[in-house]
C-alpha cells in the first residue's frame, strides 16, 4: 500500500508541475492558423530563430454561463448580442452559442468565410459541438466518513441521475483513499445506476486526488462538461493541494459543484477551499445539514444545468501566456443589474502538453 501512495504522490506532482507551465484542455475542433507571432515568441530583439523559442497552443475557449437576477431566479431568453467576452480586457468574438438543452448556433466560425464552398451557413450547429447535453463526472465519497449515512447518499446520487435531461452523459467515480470508476461515461441510466449500487465504503477521503483523475478523464471530451462532487467529510489522505486541481479545473472549463454534508462552521477550512474552488470554475458550494437539504442541492445542480448558457470563443492574439483573465458582462440597462457567473480565467499549456501524462494506474483502482 505504501508503495501504491509513492506512486500516486510521484505521478499527481508529475502533472501539478505541468500545470505550473500551463494546462488548458484542447477541444477536438481544430483551432483556426494563430498569427505567427501568437504562436512563438523570440528573443528581446524579435529573433525568433532563438533556441528558446516558446510555443503555447489555445483552441477554442468554453465558457459555461450562469445568469441571475436579483430574486436568485434564472435569466433566460438572452441572445449572443445581450454578451460581452473579455480576455486580458481585449474583447473576444464570440464562435457559438447554447442555451440550456437547445441545439447549439454558430455565431463565428473563423477557420471558414462566406467564399468557402463547403462552410458552414449562420446559424447551422457546427459539426464539431456534436448531440446538444452536458457530460456530467459524479465524483462519490466512498470514505469512512460516510458509514453513517452511506445508504441515504446512494438513494439521492441515483435520484440525481434518473432526473437528469435525457440528453446528458454521466459518469460515476467513488472514492476513499483511492478512485473507482463504477460507470465510465454513458447515456445508459441503468448502468450508471448499477455503479451507485455496486459503491463500497471504504478507509481514508482523498478528494483532491479523485478530482484531478476525474477532471484528466473529462479533458478527453469536448462539449459542456461539469463534475458534481459529494464530499461528507475533510480531505486526509490527498498527495495533491487543492489549488493546483481548482487551477486544472478553470483552465480545462470544468465548473465544479461541491455538495458537502457537513455543516459549514464545523469545518471551516475543508469549507474555505470548496467554496473558493467552486467559485474559481463557476459552479457553486452547498453545505446540508441533513439529507433533505442534500437532496435539494442536487436539485439546484440540476436546475443549474438546465438554465446554463455555452458560450465559445477563438482567443485574439494575446502574447500573455501565463494566467489570462475572463470577464463576462451583459450588454444594455435592461441587463446590467444581473449577475453573471462563469469562471474567471484559463492558462494557456504548452504545444505538446496533456492531461494524458498522468497515468491512470498511480490514481485509479
Amino acid at each position: 500500500m505504501k508503495r501504491h501512495h509513492g506512486i500516486v504522490a510521484c505521478a499527481a506532482l508529475v502533472l501539478l508541475l505541468g500545470l505550473a507551465l500551463a494546462p488548458h484542455a484542447q477541444q477536438n475542433a481544430p483551432p483556426p492558423a494563430p498569427p505567427p507571432d501568437n504562436s512563438a515568441a523570440g528573443n528581446a530583439d524579435g529573433n525568433a530563430d532563438n533556441d528558446t523559442v516558446f510555443r503555447v497552443n489555445v483552441d477554442m475557449v468554453q465558457l459555461n454561463v450562469a445568469v441571475i437576477d436579483k430574486k436568485g431566479n434564472y435569466v433566460t431568453g438572452l441572445n449572443p448580442s445581450d454578451f460581452e467576452i473579455l480576455e486580458d480586457k481585449t474583447p473576444q468574438k464570440m464562435a457559438t452559442f447554447e442555451e440550456g438543452n437547445q441545439e447549439p448556433l454558430t455565431v463565428l466560425n473563423p477557420a471558414q468565410t462566406p467564399s468557402d464552398p463547403s462552410g458552414a451557413k449562420p446559424g447551422a450547429a457546427p459539426a464539431q459541438l456534436g448531440a446538444t447535453g452536458a457530460n456530467v463526472f459524479i465524483l462519490f465519497d466512498t470514505s469512512n466518513y460516510m458509514y453513517r449515512g452511506f445508504v441515504f447518499a446512494q438513494d439521492a446520487i441515483s435520484d440525481f441521475v434518473r432526473s437528469l435531461d435525457g440528453t446528458a452523459k454521466i459518469a460515476l467515480y467513488s472514492y476513499s483513499r483511492d478512485v473507482s470508476r463504477a460507470a465510465l461515461l454513458t447515456s445508459d441510466r441503468d448502468q450508471v445506476l448499477r455503479g451507485v449500487r455496486s459503491t463500497v465504503a471504504g478507509a481514508d477521503a482523498a478528494l483532491y486526488n479523485a478530482l484531478l483523475m476525474v477532471l484528466k478523464d473529462a479533458g478527453r471530451y469536448s462539449g459542456r462538461k461539469i463534475i458534481v462532487a459529494f464530499s461528507n467529510g475533510p480531505d486526509n489522505a490527498s498527495m495533491v493541494p487543492p489549488e493546483g486541481v481548482g487551477e486544472l479545473a478553470q483552465s480545462e472549463g470544468v465548473p465544479i459543484y461541491m455538495i458537502s454534508t457537513r455543516e459549514a462552521n464545523k469545518d471551516p477550512v475543508s469549507t474555505a477551499v470548496f467554496e473558493r474552488m467552486s467559485t474559481a470554475t463557476g459552479g457553486q458550494a452547498y453545505f446540508a445539514k441533513n439529507w433533505e437539504e442534500q437532496q435539494h442541492a442536487f436539485a439546484s445542480v440540476r436546475e443549474d444545468l438546465a438554465h446554463l448558457y455555452a458560450l465559445s470563443y477563438y482567443p485574439q492574439p494575446n502574447p500573455n501566456r501565463g494566467w489570462r483573465t475572463i470577464t463576462v458582462k451583459l450588454l444594455g440597462e435592461k441587463l446590467k443589474n444581473f449577475h453573471v457567473r462563469t469562471r474567471d480565467g484559463y492558462r494557456p499549456r504548452p504545444t505538446g502538453f496533456s492531461t494524458d501524462s498522468l497515468d491512470d494506474t498511480a490514481l485509479a483502482r
